[in-house]
């Protein structure tokens, strides 16, 4: 699971043309967290999944790849 998430918000993040940085500091963690998201490092916790689905306008299911619908 943890690949697909980092997989998707990487791909997510590249198609809305933002920066590691921006996307961490809009989710409210430190870039080094959100690097270790995107690289399958850490999972994210539950309130940070809904942060980044919501911030990219997907479903968490999508996010953690229980469906390909976003």
């Amino acid at each position: 699971m943890g690949q697909i998430i980092s997989q998707r918000i990487k791909e997510l993040r590249k198609a809305a043309k933002e920066t590691q940085v921006q996307v961490a500091a809009a989710i409210g963690v430190t870039e080094q967290y959100y690097q270790k998201l995107e690289y399958g490092e850490n999972l994210p916790g539950i309130e940070n999944a809904w942060k980044l689905a919501d911030h990219f306008g997907v479903s968490i299911d999508y996010l953690v790849g229980r469906s390909d619908e976003r």
